[in-house]
């Protein structure tokens, strides 16, 4: 009886042109919002918003936002809610220093910050799916652990190191760097120009193609990559179906605690990686504190994204890009990026009035005008107001997205395997 339910086990995951949509309805509203951006630029006369420096500081605080996110997305789609990936990350960002700075190898590094991501998954996958702890004090303890050994470690391997300590590691190698080197001589003068859309597409361009690590390379392929595994391989089909009715999938053959783990386990991987780029690309040191929630922030962009890896990447780069724009001290940018709220929020009036939804077609058109208004009365913004605006953004994008949202429909839940 038990072949017959492994023969029943899908083999395949079917062809569909969903996929297909779902990326091109992605890459459309991705073209739509650079448009406008650029846009907003001409009009307002501010070049931060799309120059090349803007892009590539986009790129480093989208990565281990997005890392941390797929953590989270491999996690959920299997059923097991991952708080834990702040916690998970900070095991990257000292692993990943240690090893580093042992060896003076960064790939040795790679490794074991990945390795050290993979430890704090493991930990919470025996905790949520072999002993049934609750999936969020499971993670909220694995990110309270996390800090604590970490601070303990230093204290043994760093302390007494020069330009090291108790919360520091010694300067780190770097990855190596990719691009094109002849892109920026031969777009720079169009990307200075200032004209219209071209300029800003050459500076898109300069700014994706120039001084790249090869872990924000990476990064950029896991996004496809994990749409691949997840929604076009039979492996894929059983992970998720143990998300979504792990019964179910038990009936048909499906090892449900076997994906579980693995999908935790890559769930730590992935927060391993992200906690490698920020001690080894971002920073070339490891620093105590240095996530800096951004596990936390990652599960936002991943529940902005729906549950999906396109979503989740366009959840990262927001605020990614409101992050680069403030830290580069872009005030008068964030107070040009009134105007495009304002405008977006406009279009979300009309496209809610015209499918009925009266009273939030109302509420949108209301707070276009107070933008709008705000806009024209002020030329900059509150400093204040400028460095929490990477997570006003995020609060502002999931609040619209709420009512969109459909997470896996058995996450969370302390499953455990019938007797046979």
């Amino acid at each position: 009886m038990s072949q017959e339910m492994t023969v029943a086990t899908p083999d395949a995951a079917p062809p569909r042109k969903g996929g297909a949509r779902t990326w091109w309805r992605f890459a459309s509203i991705a073209a739509a919002a650079f448009v406008a951006l650029a846009g907003v630029r001409f009009l307002t006369g501010q070049p931060m918003l799309t120059s090349a420096g803007t892009i590539q500081a986009t790129l480093a605080f989208a990565v281990p936002i997005g890392l941390a996110g797929l953590g989270g997305l491999w996690a959920e789609r299997a059923g097991i809610i991952n708080i834990g990936l702040e916690g998970m990350m900070v095991l990257g960002t000292w692993f990943a220093a240690y090893f580093a700075y042992s060896t003076g190898s960064p790939w040795a590094g790679l490794v074991a910050g990945v390795l050290g991501g993979v430890l704090g998954g493991l930990v919470h996958a025996v905790a949520t799916i072999t002993f049934g702890v609750d999936h969020i004090v499971s993670g909220v303890a694995i990110n309270i652990l996390a800090v604590g050994a970490m601070r303990y470690l230093s204290l043994l391997f760093f302390d007494g190191i020069p330009g090291a300590g108790a919360s520091q590691s010694p300067p780190l190698p770097e990855f190596p760097r990719v691009g094109l080197p002849f892109v920026d001589s031969a777009l720079g003068g169009v990307a200075d120009s200032g004209w219209f859309l071209v300029a800003d597409v050459a500076s898109l361009i300069i700014g994706a193609t120039t001084g790249m690590s090869v872990i924000t390379l990476l990064a950029i392929l896991l996004v496809p990559a994990t749409f691949y595994v997840l929604w076009r391989t039979p492996f894929g089909l059983r992970l998720r179906s143990c998300g979504e009715n792990p019964d179910a999938a038990e009936s048909l053959g499906v090892p449900v605690y076997t994906y579980k783990y693995v999908a935790v386990l890559a769930s730590g991987g992935f927060a391993g990686l992200g906690g490698v780029f920020l001690a080894m690309v971002a920073s070339s040191i490891y620093q105590e504190g240095q996530t800096g929630g951004r596990g936390y922030i990652g599960l936002a962009a991943m529940i902005f994204g729906n549950w999906r890896p396109g979503g989740l990447a366009m959840g990262a780069g927001l605020f990614g890009y409101t992050d680069a724009l403030q830290v580069r001290g872009g005030g008068g940018a964030v107070h040009a990026l009134l105007l495009l709220i304002a405008v977006a929020l406009v279009a979300t009036a009309v496209w809610q009035w015209v499918r009925g939804q009266r009273r939030t077609a109302v509420i949108a058109a209301v707070v276009a005008v107070v933008l709008l208004a705000w806009y024209l009365l002020t030329d900059t913004l509150p400093g204040q107001l400028v460095t929490y605006s990477p997570h006003i953004a995020t609060l502002l994008v999931l609040a619209l997205a709420s009512q969109r949202l459909r997470a896996p429909a058995g996450v969370g839940l302390q499953w455990r395997k019938r007797s046979s």
